[in-house]
């Protein structure tokens, strides 16, 4: 095709009627321009630019203003190493657009074009509407025997979302970057749709929405609480499952993505979900916070061999996925039936572009990947620090200014990657969560590691380079129980999720403190209570990064389930009724995410060594009930559950403040009632200060009880205290 050409209208035969409009004039196109990808308005009209390896023609196709109706289509008339592109005059943003992809439709060649079904730009910076599963999504006949070997000629332009041509413009004001340090910063993980979805105090039409996160009362709450940043749940465009719509079910979570530059438009209030999410962004960080998008690049909506086709399969299906052998079906080391290739020069770059996107243009200061080892993985499928996606991000400049959160595991071969990233990266720490569950719950043998954890995990992080702030702290996340459901149930009760209860994790190193579930059991709530007053004082008490799951602040609860995924309801949603909000708890976790804030020695990025230095101090010592420095005996005992942890206040940099207040934690895992002695610890005068019991709740320094070296502290069973030196006498 030459450079400029004129190409006429097809027929629209699908939703034609008598009453439909006049066709429009025939559409004019130009060679236009292979960068950037996607739909980039410019002088005079748009230009488009689509990757794939593999087709022998992409057509573009625009559709009338509700997008149900196909005015225009014309062929992208150039193709440069791969990008096919075309200049389209007298358009502009708003306009709405798909694409059809001419190629070969043979599973058993890995090859799936289908020009019957219209496509999604990869590189959308808005859709026209929610993806929901249904049958126009797939690319083959459905219920026929051969499944997906059969293609199906059926056109589905009136229903598919169509991507729509978006005017990056937008007025920032004088929006800067909150950049907290990593040793400040404090995750809370929350999904957009459910922190406001009950709300009271945001407006009926924005609540569930970027609007409604950015609303006042939503930022209020999230300032009183001390958090520095929030973890979004995945907010690029997604698809429900088509199983779970015929269940009246939907993906809630959104780890089912398709669209990585847009934001999904079921989660905007105004109708333009770019804008909106750049409001959020800008009243997020005038507060003070930080905003962290939580993406997933390890496989897409669209499954294994029989999934939908929405983008990428229909695209370029062996240019974008990992396949095997055969062809036909997927290597899946996500456990979702299908792995993007990363390692792929095309996939690769649409994953960078990506990030770039969303914090020059979108103001987003981090990411956290999930399932990040898939990403991580070479041509051959391994995971490797030289991966062509860990040395892409090394060397980018514009991620070099961001936060980075590996969640470290997939289900692959050497998938289990806690400590495993390199240098400039942080990862949930898995072990850390499952260690602290297990002290909490009085596994025998567990103190040795729990210490190690508590210390910042240095066994973990150390040998790579980094330091303590490499280990994000998590004890409840999204996947698994809440706090409060941590503390209640012994088993899952995910029974809502209509799959016989055989989803989700079976072994969540829980304890329901003698009931299973709600009880009216004084002594079992009262134990409850001790317990997430626990589990919330070392998550902030640890070296390292804590992460908040949202709504635990307010002992939210998912009636016992652990898999929540399905249930964009009243199961997931945060509960702001006044019982919920004049829970104790939540006071309680501010004053304790107030009491980090207020003591560097808590939050320095430093390993500890535990040895004297030449004026015989030490940043951390150990010590037993008795006030003495723990035996080896003692630390491999596995019946021993109690322990105390001082780290000295002189030993704090001056980056970090100086030297200055020491703290003492002490802990005790058994069911027994136990008598500490305070240790005289050398260079210390003064008293210590009771600034948190768990068995009571926390104090302010002027009202807390008061306590010499050689005192005696007495703690309830599974309790622990926090107590603070005012002074630090001694040589500096």
């Amino acid at each position: 095709m030459t450079a400029s050409a004129v190409v006429e209208t097809k027929p629209q035969g699908s939703l034609a009627t008598p009453a439909a409009p006049p066709a429009p004039p025939p559409l004019t196109i130009e060679a236009g321009q292979a960068w950037p990808l996607g739909a980039t308005p410019r002088e005079g009209g748009v230009n488009f630019a689509v990757w794939s390896s593999s087709a022998e023609s992409i057509e573009l196709c625009l559709f009338d203003a509700e997008g149900t109706r196909e005015v225009n289509r014309v062929a992208l008339p150039a193709c440069t190493h791969g990008v096919w592109h075309g200049f389209v005059p007298g358009i502009g943003p708003g306009t709405r657009y798909g694409l059809r992809a001419h190629g070969p439709y043979d599973p058993l060649a890995g090859q799936r074009f289908n020009a019957n079904k219209v496509l999604l730009d990869p590189y959308a910076r808005a859709l026209d509407r929610p993806l929901r599963g249904a049958a126009w999504q797939y690319a083959y006949k459905l219920g026929n025997p051969e499944q997906d070997r059969r293609l199906d000629a059926t056109d589905n332009a009136p229903h598919a979302a169509k991507c729509v041509v978006v005017d990056g413009s937008f007025d920032w004001e004088d929006d800067a970057p909150p950049r907290t340090p990593w040793e400040d910063t404090v995750f809370y993980e929350v999904h957009v749709r459910g922190f406001t979805q009950q709300m009271p105090d945001v407006p009926q039409p924005l609540r569930g929405t970027y609007a409604g996160f950015a609303s006042e009362a939503a930022i209020a709450h999230l300032q009183r609480l001390g958090v520095t940043a929030v973890e979004l749940l995945p907010v690029h465009a997604f698809n429900d499952e088509r199983r779970l719509v015929d269940l009246g079910l939907a993906n809630y979570w959104g780890y089912n993505s398709i669209a990585f530059f847009a934001p999904d438009p079921r989660y905007c209030a105004t109708g333009d979900a770019v804008t909106e999410f750049r409001q959020m962004v800008r009243a997020l960080h005038r507060a003070g916070i930080e905003v962290i998008l939580d993406v997933v690049f390890n496989h897409s909506c669209e499954g294994n061999h029989l999934g939908p086709t929405l983008c990428f399969k229909g695209l370029d299906n062996r240019g974008y996925y990992r396949l095997a052998e055969d062809n036909r079906y997927y290597l899946d080391f996500t456990g979702t039936g299908n792995t993007i290739d990363s390692s792929k020069h095309g996939v690769l770059r649409t994953i960078m572009d990506s990030l770039r996107y969303w914090v020059e243009e979108m103001h987003v200061d981090g990411f956290r990947f999930d399932l990040a080892p898939a990403v991580s993985r070479n041509p051959l499928g391994s995971f490797d620090h030289f991966s062509p996606f860990l040395c892409a991000v090394a060397q980018d400049p514009v991620l070099a200014r961001v936060k980075l959160v590996a969640e470290p595991w997939d289900i692959g071969d050497n998938g289990y990657q806690v400590g495993g990233f390199p240098r400039a990266w942080s990862e949930w720490n898995g072990r850390y969560r499952d260690c602290v569950r297990d002290f909490w719950r009085g596994s025998e043998g567990s103190l040795p590691e729990f210490a190690a954890r508590l210390a910042g995990s240095q066994d973990i992080y150390a040998p790579s380079g980094r330091k303590a702030c490499a280990s994000v702290n998590v004890i409840t996340v999204h996947d698994g129980f809440t706090l409060a459901d941590l503390v209640s149930y012994n088993d899952k009760h995910n029974e809502a999720n209509a799959e016989d209860n055989r989803d989700g994790e079976s072994h969540n190193r829980s304890w329901n403190c003698g009931a299973e579930g709600p009880t009216e059991d004084y002594e079992v709530i009262g134990l409850r209570e001790r317990q997430k007053r626990n589990f919330l004082t070392t998550l902030f008490a640890s070296r390292g990064v804590p992460l908040l799951l949202g709504g635990d602040e307010m002992s939210r609860t998912q009636g016992g389930n652990n898999n929540a995924y399905c249930q964009d309801n009243a199961v997931s949603w945060f509960d702001w009724s006044e019982a919920r909000r004049s829970d104790p708890l939540l006071e309680f976790t501010r004053a304790v995410i107030a009491l980090r804030r207020e003591l560097p020695v808590l939050r320095v990025d430093a390993w500890l060594t535990g040895e004297p230095d030449a004026q015989d101090r030490r940043d951390a010592a150990w010590y037993s009930v008795w006030g003495l420095p723990m035996t080896e005996e003692e630390w491999t005992n596995p019946a021993v559950r109690c322990v105390a942890m001082m780290l000295d206040g002189r030993f704090v940099p001056e980056r970090c403040g100086g030297p200055g207040v020491s703290a003492m934690l002490v802990f005790n895992a058994t069911a027994e009632e136990v008598t500490f002695t305070l240790p005289e610890v050398p260079g210390h005068e003064g008293e210590w200060r009771l600034r948190v019991y768990t068995a009571e709740g926390h104090f302010d320094s002027e009202s807390a009880r008061r306590y010499a070296a050689q005192a005696k502290l007495e703690l309830v069973s599974h309790s622990m205290a926090l107590l603070t030196q005012c002074v630090c006498r001694g040589p500096t």
